[in-house]
């Protein structure tokens, strides 16, 4: 699996994700996915069973060996064969590799990145549909090594759901928690197979949160955990856990100069990857809600140069024909400006809230609407040449590929 280049592109925003763009901080850094065979770096729902793991730690403490020793269990190998060769994690085979994972139910069920399972990594950003493994395998960490289905995958959260026969096995489904607490500082751990080393741990703190990051797809992943957790490749599709040992994120991207964790991890969000892993358990695959508008972020200095009543939100500077939005009559940019050394489209809507919840970060927008279906209907609360209203959209189903 080779490394994703970041891509430094205008943010396309469609009421469901950013389009794909620099996941880099600077030009000679790049964001590489963690998993099969590569030098890319990189868990949902629980079967309410009483086995179901999590780590008490006394007195609110962060214990990182009691996490590990309920955790570990349910954390697993998944190994890829692609075109039928060996799988390597230092990127020695084809198109094989290995990755990690973990059980989410005593049905077989395990999380994984969709990029550990497909030829996503060899590929990079795709256009086209993705090809699956010819083969996969799942290791236990007792040893037992079994072969697995894919049920589904879904390139937009870069998640996949296998299954294996869980007859004679002794599976310890993790539970999930939810992103939506967490804050900047907390503790949490890392448990993988970072360069083919099975069950290894590592820990940190949430460095931030509300990151948009690489998909396999034009579109961002938003909402993103950032943790300086020690993450490498062959942690892709491993659990980011929190202190009472719940899934927080599928740990998926570094961000390196060097091909190796530098201190910048990245994992999917947990209440994306379990919206997409029910659907995959029900339909086989994954739809997003989608609205077709480019948005410019809102900021204090700037809301006081264009006189809005408004110090955050999403400034609409084109809205795609025919698209819901275009149907429900947003309004897009009709000049530009030059303002803090940029230039920026003005004279469109201004989206400050959606369904009453402020829009304050940049990735507050997609984020909202990647969590919808298509045929919802939101409302939005905007600025019109001044004048604050609310304009309702049936949002659509996201296209494959952007549409400009």
């Amino acid at each position: 699996m080779s490394a994703m280049a970041a891509r430094a592109s205008a943010l396309l925003l469609v009421l469901g994700a950013l389009v794909l763009g620099a996941c880099a901080d600077d030009d000679d850094a790049t964001t590489t996915v963690v998993g099969p065979g590569t030098t890319t770096t990189a868990t949902t729902s629980s079967a309410g069973d009483s086995r179901q793991l999590a780590a008490e730690a006394g007195g609110g403490a962060f214990d990182a060996r009691a996490i590990y020793e309920r955790a570990a269990p349910g954390v697993v190998t998944v190994i890829s064969y692609l075109d039928g060769s060996t799988p390597s994690v230092f990127g020695g085979g084809g198109g094989e590799g290995q990755g990690s994972g973990f059980v989410i139910s005593d049905d077989g069920e395990i999380m994984t990145n969709a990029h550990v399972v497909t030829d996503a990594a060899t590929t990079g950003r795709q256009t086209a549909p993705l090809h699956e493994a010819k083969q996969i395998f799942v290791q236990f960490a007792d040893q037992n090594q079994v072969e697995a289905e894919i049920v589904g995958f879904d390139p937009f959260a870069d998640v996949a759901l296998l299954k294996v026969e869980p007859d004679g096995l002794d599976l310890h489904p993790l539970t999930l928690g939810s992103e939506k607490d967490v804050a900047v500082g907390e503790p949490v751990a890392a448990i993988g197979s970072p360069f083919g080393q099975n069950q290894s741990l590592s820990v940190g703190v949430v460095s931030a949160t509300d990151r948009s990051i690489q998909s396999l797809t034009d579109f961002q992943i938003d909402g993103a955990l950032q943790t300086d957790a020690s993450i490498n490749p062959g942690n892709s599709g491993g659990p980011l856990l929190d202190s009472d040992g719940h899934v927080i994120g599928i740990d998926q991207q570094i961000n390196s100069t060097s091909g190796g964790n530098e201190g910048v991890g990245f994992a999917v969000p947990i209440d994306l990857a379990e919206r997409a892993v029910n659907q995959l358990r029900d339909h086989g695959d994954v739809s997003y809600a989608y609205a077709g508008v480019t948005t410019e972020p809102l900021y204090p200095q700037l809301a006081d140069r264009l006189d809005i009543d408004a110090e955050t939100g999403a400034i609409v500077t084109q809205v795609v024909d025919g698209g819901p939005a275009d149907e429900a009559g947003l309004r897009g940019s009709d000049s530009t400006i030059s303002f803090q050394g940029r230039n920026i489209r003005v004279g469109g809507d201004v989206i400050t809230a959606v369904n009453g919840e402020p829009l304050v970060s940049n990735s507050d927008l997609p984020r909202i609407i990647s969590l919808l279906d298509p045929g919802d209907v939101v409302t939005l609360d905007i600025v019109r040449d001044g004048d604050e209203q609310q304009i309702d959209i049936e949002l659509g189903e996201r296209p494959d590929q952007v549409q400009r």
